[in-house]
C-alpha cells in the first residue's frame, strides 16, 4: 500500500515551479523536492495546509492512495 504525490501534475496545471512554490509556502527545495518524488515518510498538516493553500487545490489533489496488493508493514 502507498501514498501516491501528485504534486508535480498540480505545479504544471498551475504553471508555478517548485522553487515559486518553495518561497510561497517557505518549505525548503529539498524537502519538497522529497514530498513530489513520493520518498517522503510524512507530511504535516500544517505543510500540506499551506500548499493546498497556495496551489488552490485540495489535499486530494496532491495525494491518492494506492494498493499495490502489499501488506502494509507499520
Amino acid at each position: 500500500m502507498s501514498i501516491a504525490v501528485k504534486l508535480d501534475r498540480v505545479l504544471l496545471d498551475r504553471g508555478m515551479s517548485l522553487t515559486e512554490l518553495s518561497e510561497r509556502v517557505g518549505v525548503t527545495i529539498a524537502n519538497l523536492s522529497i514530498l513530489k518524488t513520493g520518498k517522503a515518510k510524512a507530511i504535516r498538516f500544517s505543510t500540506l495546509e499551506a500548499i493546498c493553500k497556495e496551489l488552490k487545490c485540495q489535499p486530494g489533489d496532491l495525494l491518492s492512495f494506492e494498493d499495490d496488493g502489499n501488506p502494509s508493514t507499520d
